[in-house]
């Protein structure tokens, strides 16, 4: 199974970028794992509404532009569904019987997502009601996947 990951933006704390290290590390077994980053948009602090659609819609392009027609794209989405850990392993595990074994990703900026990503997104899910920082979504995604290899195998992993 390939699972890519398209993040808008660099990883800036070293803490995170080793949190990242490590789960790429632990997933080498588990799957091909492509790590996708794209530029944020360089914008104001304020911006109006029309601005703010803007940049997603900028981020979108280039977010798009690493999504292939025949991957599967997991959005994550503020409003969209939210799953226990169990329930993603299941997802995926179901994906990959049917013949779905590239699943991608998506994580966008500040701003959230495009319009446009999100209609190409097959489905939309979000981790909590909560606001994180798009940067630490990223580690928490991966550690959410690796759990989710684990669940699918029967391997034992902190609750």
């Amino acid at each position: 199974m390939q699972i890519q990951i398209v993040s808008v933006g660099k990883i800036k704390e070293k803490y995170i970028k080793q949190g990242i290290a490590e789960f790429e590390k632990r997933l080498q077994s588990y799957c091909k794992l492509v790590m996708d980053e794209v530029n944020d948009e360089h914008a104001p602090e304020q911006m109006s509404d029309k601005e703010i659609e803007q940049v997603k819609n900028k981020e979108g392009e280039r977010i798009l532009n690493k999504i292939k027609p025949t991957q599967y794209v997991i959005a994550l989405d503020i409003h969209g569904e939210q799953w226990s850990s169990e329930k993603l392993a299941k997802n995926m595990e179901q994906l990959s019987i049917y013949g779905k074994s590239q699943i991608t990703f998506v994580i966008g900026g500040s701003n959230g997502l495009s319009e446009d990503v999100l209609k190409r997104a097959n489905q939309k899910l979000s981790f909590s009601k909560m606001t994180f920082p798009h940067q630490l979504m990223k580690l928490i995604l991966l550690e959410q996947v690796y759990r989710s290899f684990r669940i699918q195998k029967n391997e034992p992993y902190h609750r």
